[in-house]
């Protein structure tokens, strides 16, 4: 591995760290920032997920914005494609997808559960397929020809979901149980995989500390070094992954948000600790 300023490290051919400032062109395992919410990627991503105008400086648009560019820039946006989302809501995301072609099971917790747990009540769970397209992003024939909806539960993955080129899951694993359990789903969700394909997954970043944080509550905070032993872990099983850390340098990568929150929401504050949006891109092992 070529060295640029002492910034770029391999473990091995599988795990590379960076510490570049975070770009949304050619995106890596990386967090949220100011720089990658104003680019014209992101701009371009929340219009075609009829999203308001930009720049929305919000962690939750910008998982929907890395998760569509790490996609397309992978070569997974297009017709034939079969994709893979877990605890989808009621995100634009699916309906994107299906526009330019891709074929795909959309999953997510029967309304009983999701009763159970509070999503439902929130109003972020879908328990149609029509709701995936409520913004009408997705002409309906096409959208109904494309689109299968499932009920699946991330602890446990039905066999039969397998071949896919690509899955993905936004601001959804961490409230799976505990820090355990999302990173066994990350792992869990590759083998639906075909080899070779694309896994994209958001989730929370803990930027306060390394060593405490939030386990075992219905919303967990993953740390840096949960996920260096998740990639390393990966990397040993021959799947690829680039780490990027670097946290942003902008004025608003510095504003933490509290209640009630603001329109800057890139990082906030949850109980005594300071947290983020992280994404994951994991490239399955030929």
């Amino acid at each position: 591995m070529i060295q640029k300023n002492g910034a770029t490290t391999a473990i091995n051919h599988h795990l590379v760290i960076i510490n570049d400032e975070p770009s949304l062109t050619n995106p890596v395992s990386q967090m949220a920032t100011e720089a990658q919410c104003r680019s014209d990627a992101f701009v371009y991503w929340c219009q075609e997920t009829r999203l308001p105008h930009p720049p929305i400086f919000h962690r939750k648009v910008w998982e929907y914005g890395y998760i569509l560019q790490a996609l397309s820039e992978a070569g997974m946006m297009s017709p034939g494609r079969r994709g893979l989302g877990f605890g989808v809501g009621k995100e634009p995301l699916v309906a994107v997808m299906a526009q330019r072609g891709c074929e795909i099971v959309a999953t997510d917790l029967d309304i009983e559960e999701a009763t159970k747990q509070g999503w439902a009540g929130s109003g972020q769970h879908a328990a149609t397929l029509e709701a995936l397209n409520d913004r009408g992003i997705c002409p309906r024939d096409r959208f109904a020809a494309l689109v299968k909806y499932r009920i699946a539960d991330m602890n446990k993955i039905d066999a039969d979901l397998v071949g896919f080129d690509f899955v993905y899951s936004s601001c959804a694993l961490e409230h799976v149980g505990s820090i355990e359990l999302g990173l066994r789903f990350i792992h869990n969700s590759l083998n639906c995989l075909r080899p070779g394909g694309v896994a994209v997954h958001t989730t929370e970043f803990n930027v306060f500390s390394n060593d405490a944080t939030i386990d075992n509550q219905p919303t967990v905070l993953f740390r840096r070094q949960d996920i260096d032993t998740l990639a390393a872990e990966l990397a040993s099983q021959g799947h690829e992954i680039v780490l990027n850390y670097n946290a942003g340098s902008g004025p608003f990568d510095r504003h933490i948000d509290v209640p009630p929150w603001s329109e800057i929401h890139l990082k906030l504050q949850l109980e005594k600790y300071v947290t983020t949006s992280i994404g994951l891109i994991v490239k399955k092992a030929l």
